[in-house]
């Protein structure tokens, strides 16, 4: 095979090649290297690439011929971690100039799973300061740029994912989402995106998960590669108090979709205007969900404002240990001065007043269908020189659909729906009840084969 398309094929036909000696794990790395020394340079989506990474492949090499009925899944397949993740002797900064230089002996809760599956990982992905943007411009290194138009944002804060997959640096890769940053670059980069249930994946830090907000997840080309990622994902860790049941079967052993689900569709919120061709894709989304037999009926949910959520987003940027914020950017630093004053027990209860008042309304169909992103994607540089709080302002808007299902903890996926006709990708968002990932996935399946989105950014 010609290892000049093997960048173009999903992770686990490249496994199965590998598995059946087609090609080799280290014709794939290496495949993968050459085009990340291309397109990286404009992209800015790597941040580290692991000089040890062909090395690591021919070690996958030799345990195939070793151990061939017993392969991982993703056994010798090439992967990239956000730079919010800890992968052992390696440096992590949190995409932060205010962060110390991080190098420890072990990978994190979130990295282990992936090494086990199989994977070779080929270096450290972008991210905004801390995480806490859906643009992906942090101080430390240059801006990361939309492979579809390097004039543009590939989203965040898991930006340096959703570009390095769009643009065939990687087949597959890990993010992070705490108020959309899986399901924005996902929507920015034509990718699926899967937001997985609170409590579904270990998180890396084990804070209590009834509070936390942000998941590890899956960011891919095909729905397939992101579900049998999000069965490696998944799972209990050692020590952890653990309450998302298991599934019955893997999350990649595809269902049938039953003959109708209640599908709800929202097309706007108060807080941004829906962009016209997002609200073009978003109903044509619902025509192809109504005539593939589902109940599909619009609705509205609950009006929120941003003053509403900037309590809780302030605790959790601004309680990060170790940042030293006189070096943070102005939206970060203003995040964590905002939280000196805060109150845990009022935060806790507010956290609670919106949970009671979104939770039963998403408890009123089996699926909601909504834009991922009210608006196209933001150019570079274009919240350059605004206050911090204008600037969260103008976050909020791109995380008007995405952040209540974090607060909540369903489930939930940014699915391709075309391009504008500037040539950018939209996604819509298809969130799921509680722990029911399955049906997510089972009507993203069936997404996928009505509308064939193209997989690759242009070049």
């Amino acid at each position: 095979m010609a290892t000049t398309s093997l960048h173009t094929l999903p992770a686990l036909v490249l496994a199965k090649l590998i598995r059946e000696g087609a090609i080799s794990s280290e014709e794939l790395v290496r495949c993968h290297l050459e085009r990340i020394a291309d397109k990286n340079p404009s992209l800015s989506a790597f941040v580290t690439v692991f000089e040890d990474a062909v090395k690591v492949a021919r070690r996958k090499d030799r345990e195939r011929l070793r151990h061939r009925e017993a392969l991982p899944p993703f056994h010798g397949v090439p992967i990239g971690i956000k730079d919010l993740n800890v992968v052992r002797f390696s440096r992590t900064r949190f995409g932060s100039r205010g962060m110390p230089s991080i190098i420890l002996p072990f990978d994190d809760a979130n990295v282990r799973p992936l090494r086990r599956a199989g994977f070779v990982i080929l270096g450290k992905l972008s991210t905004s300061e801390l995480g806490a943007m859906p643009v992906t411009e942090p101080a430390i290194h240059p801006p990361t740029r939309n492979p579809w138009s390097l004039d543009h944002t590939p989203g965040g804060s898991s930006g340096g994912s959703g570009a390095a997959v769009a643009a065939g640096m990687l087949p597959i890769a890990q993010g992070s989402d705490g108020a959309g940053s899986i399901r924005i670059p996902s929507s920015f980069c034509g990718l699926y995106g899967l937001k997985p249930s609170r409590g579904r994946v270990v998180n890396q830090f084990r804070f209590p998960d009834r509070r936390i907000l942000y998941t590890s997840g899956p960011m891919a080309r095909t729905v397939t590669d992101a579900a049998a990622l999000l069965d490696v994902m998944a799972g209990i860790d050692t020590g952890r108090q653990h309450w998302a049941p298991p599934p019955t079967r893997p999350f990649s052993a595809r269902r049938a979709s039953p003959n109708r689900f209640r599908i709800k569709v929202v097309e706007s919120t108060g807080m941004v205007p829906t962009d016209p061709n997002v609200l073009a894709a978003v109903r044509h989304t619902a025509r192809i969900l109504e005539r593939m037999g589902h109940a599909v009926e619009e609705a509205s949910l609950p009006e929120s404002d941003l003053g509403e959520f900037l309590p809780i987003w302030q605790r959790l940027i601004g309680g990060i240990p170790l940042m030293r914020w006189r070096r943070a950017q102005p939206v970060t630093a203003w995040l964590h001065e905002g939280a000196l004053g805060l109150k845990r027990a009022e935060v806790d209860a507010l956290e609670d007043r919106l949970i009671n008042r979104f939770a039963p309304v998403f408890g009123t169909a089996d699926l909601w269908l909504t834009p991922t992103v009210a608006v196209e994607p933001p150019r570079i540089g274009a919240w350059a020189g605004l206050q911090p709080n204008d600037t969260f302002a103008e976050a909020a808007k791109l995380a008007a659909f995405t952040a209540i299902v974090n607060l909540v903890g369903l489930p939930a996926a940014s699915i391709p729906a075309g391009l504008s006709p500037q040539g950018l990708p939209i996604g819509v968002q298809l969130i799921g009840d509680m722990f029911r990932e399955e049906d997510v996935l089972s009507v993203s399946w069936d997404l996928e084969e009505a509308v064939a989105w193209r997989q690759l950014a242009p070049g």
